[in-house]
């Protein structure tokens, strides 16, 4: 009987399996969410019940660089990458219980040019405050990854190249003197990448960045991620599971 194609020596290393790009949810801020217009808050007894969720179904929350070196050895079938942007100060009061009661980790990804600031990008909705460098250090020291989100939090496909170097090089380098670790994880402010981004973050050092919804430049510097929200219960959060694993094609180094 003839050999299959798959089964002939053709002189080639058979193609890698791939698996499915990994599940990486995108949080912001935990708290009151009854004056949020864009949507970014969630209220600890909703946040309780997403980590809930994913312990029942066998899952852990753990920091971006702990789901891709799993996935680097083979493993972390059961990790979903936790992310919180901004680095709002109710992380460290409403957020951080929750993650130590669930067991799982986080990245929070934070503004080093603007610390103990407010999120002033944002022209409607409340005012709400940021952490110092206390409060960074205190997450940091508690074991949560700490990563950037930029020095200011602008849009880098509109910056001029000095900016796009500051936003990008020196938060790396501020956290890394702030936290004395080093700090892996970028995230695009607003999700907003091009390649030029890309490549500044690539150049930067950091192992990873991440991203929204980035399309052909997805890689481990541009990472999707699913937006979780206030609306998101157990049925919501399993459609948006199993829909990222059926939308999301295998990339290289992922």
């Amino acid at each position: 009987m003839a050999a299959s194609v798959d089964s002939l020596d053709t002189g080639r290393p058979p193609a890698p399996h791939r698996s499915p790009v990994p599940w990486v949810a995108m949080y912001h801020s935990v708290g009151d969410c009854s004056d949020d217009p864009y949507r970014i808050t969630v209220t600890p007894e909703r946040l309780g019940s997403q980590l809930a969720w994913l312990r029942r179904r066998g899952l852990q929350g753990v920091s971006v660089t702990e789901l891709l070196a799993a996935r680097a050895r083979g493993e972390g079938r059961n990790l979903v990458g936790l992310t919180f942007d901004d680095g709002y100060a109710d992380f460290v009061t409403d957020a951080l219980p929750l993650l130590h009661r669930f067991d799982c980790g986080a990245t929070l990804f934070v503004l080093p040019g603007r610390l103990g600031g407010d999120n002033a990008w944002d022209p409607l909705g409340p005012r709400k405050p940021l952490l110092t460098a206390d409060g960074i250090r205190q997450a940091a020291a508690e074991g949560v990854e700490i990563g950037s989100h930029g020095l200011t939090h602008v849009d880098l496909t509109r910056a001029d190249d000095l900016t796009l170097k500051a936003e990008v090089a020196e938060s790396r380098a501020r956290l890394e003197e702030l936290t004395g670790a080093p700090v892996e994880g970028f995230c695009y402010p607003y999700g907003t990448i091009d390649a030029r981004a890309v490549q500044a973050v690539r150049e930067a050092g950091y192992t990873y960045g991440c991203a929204i919804d980035p399309g052909p430049l997805t890689g481990p510097h541009a990472l999707p991620r699913v937006y979780v929200g206030q609306d998101d219960t157990a049925w919501r959060l399993h459609l948006k599971y199993w829909l990222h694993r059926l939308r999301r094609r295998p990339v290289e180094g992922l």
